[in-house]
């Protein structure tokens, strides 16, 4: 990849990526909502919430992050590459 074609893929990244970190955590309080007791996802240090539920909350939620992240910067990369025709390795 050239450096103009690495500078215009760099802002576009960004953005992509702050538009899945807001997608995934909306994602994550619409499933929590579904399958929590409660319709707020459990704070690692509130102690009146079980150790399960607060471990289930952080694997479920960073399981649903990763997939989004994945998802959305492969997105980008294509995307960049229909204009393009180059890979933005």
């Amino acid at each position: 990849m050239s450096a103009v074609s690495k500078a215009a893929y760099k802002p576009l990244s960004l953005a992509t990526s702050v538009l899945g970190g807001v997608a995934a955590s909306a994602a994550f309080a619409q499933v929590w909502k579904r399958l929590g007791n409660d319709a707020k996802a459990p704070d690692p240090k509130d102690l009146q919430r079980s150790n399960t539920e607060v471990l289930v909350a952080a694997a479920l939620q960073g399981l649903i992050f990763g997939l989004v992240k994945a998802a959305v910067d492969r997105a980008g990369a294509r995307g960049y590459k229909a204009v393009t025709h180059e890979d933005p390795s």
